[in-house]
């Protein structure tokens, strides 16, 4: 066992003490079921269940995402960016949905998705599947990422002011997002076992709604009392006014852990010509509000610019899904 760290989430913005081995163990007990979903998906294809894989074309550049949000909206911002990098690159782009988190690591192993927005966790496991694959680019909120802990306003749950303050959300029903999402669900299990709480502790069995909209809808509805989310998400959902805060409201934002990055196979260069990895680096890190274009691809990613990262900054995700089985 490996003795982890929360300051570890971003080795330069240490948030809290040295944690014990068995204290993450705690993290990811519940969460070790999720190797089999992993092992017993053998549908090798992008949309999951069996589905035939999509035939991308040697000559095309297929970009995937994670399912993360209602899918008009992945459309959108992942047609924009497809468009973006056509132009850039100089190569035929297309975005090609997949129906559950699962399915977008499948895709990219196999090779039927070459450039996928990954979020930490299935980011990871991306890379592990496919060796030399390279995280490129996160966005600049990616380096502090937070989730948010969400209640229904009939829960009776005030503000929570620090993460030993989360068991009060113990005996409430609870739900997640994606059973592999590191904002919806790694991270938020993180901090609740730093409080000590356990999912016996809810009331009933946790929930997984499938997505960070889903899983504020649901909040709002009263399905269940209490959910965690996406921090970038709900912020967004709550400007635009699709969030109902007289019904659901945020009691608690999680502390900075690095999450979202694009992931692109190594054999890009071979299909597409070399050089063509380094334009689509160069077309992302470039990306500059000053352009009108750009800057419909940055506010559609909630991004003010697009940086370089690296696997060091996914060292804890990786280490507690090793933990849970999620990585080999």
């Amino acid at each position: 066992m490996i003795a982890l760290r929360t300051s570890e989430l971003n080795p330069e913005k240490p948030m809290c003490e040295q944690r014990s081995v068995a204290r993450c163990v705690v993290v990811v007990g519940v969460v070790a079921a999720l190797s089999v979903v992993l092992a017993g998906c053998g549908a090798d294809a992008p949309g999951g269940s069996g589905a035939a894989a999509p035939d991308g074309g040697d000559d095309v550049l297929t970009v995937g995402a994670i399912p993360d949000q209602d899918p008009q909206e992945l459309q959108r911002r992942y047609g924009t960016v497809a468009d973006y990098l056509a132009d850039e690159v100089g190569v035929e782009v297309r975005f090609e949905p997949v129906t559950d988190y699962t399915a977008s690591v499948t895709a990219f192993r196999r090779g039927d998705l070459d450039l996928v927005f990954y979020g930490g966790l299935t980011g990871v496991q991306a890379r592990e599947q496919v060796p030399d694959a390279r995280a490129i680019a996160q966005r600049d909120i990616d380096a502090e990422f937070r989730s948010v802990f969400i209640t229904n306003t009939g829960a009776g749950v005030d503000p929570i002011a620090d993460v030993s303050e989360l068991d009060a959300l113990a005996g409430k029903t609870f739900t997640f997002g994606s059973d592999v999402s590191t904002s919806g669900r790694l991270m938020p299990q993180f901090y609740l076992s730093e409080a000590g709480v356990d999912p016996a502790d809810f009331d009933g069995q946790v929930g997984f709604s499938g997505s960070h909209d889903t899983t504020a809808k649901v909040v709002e509805a009263g399905s269940y009392q209490a959910g965690a989310l996406s921090a970038s998400v709900w912020d967004e959902r709550v400007e635009a006014g699709e969030v109902d805060t007289t019904k659901v409201r945020e009691v608690f934002r999680t502390p900075t852990y690095y999450d979202y990055h694009w992931v692109i196979r190594p054999d890009v260069d071979e299909r597409l010509g070399d050089g063509t990895a380094a334009k689509v680096e160069d077309a992302l890190l470039g990306l500059d509000r000053s352009d009108p274009r750009q800057r419909q691809v940055l506010e559609l990613f909630q991004a003010e610019e697009f940086i370089p990262t690296k696997p060091e900054n996914y060292r804890l995700i990786e280490q507690v899904a090793r933990e849970a089985g999620l990585v080999e």
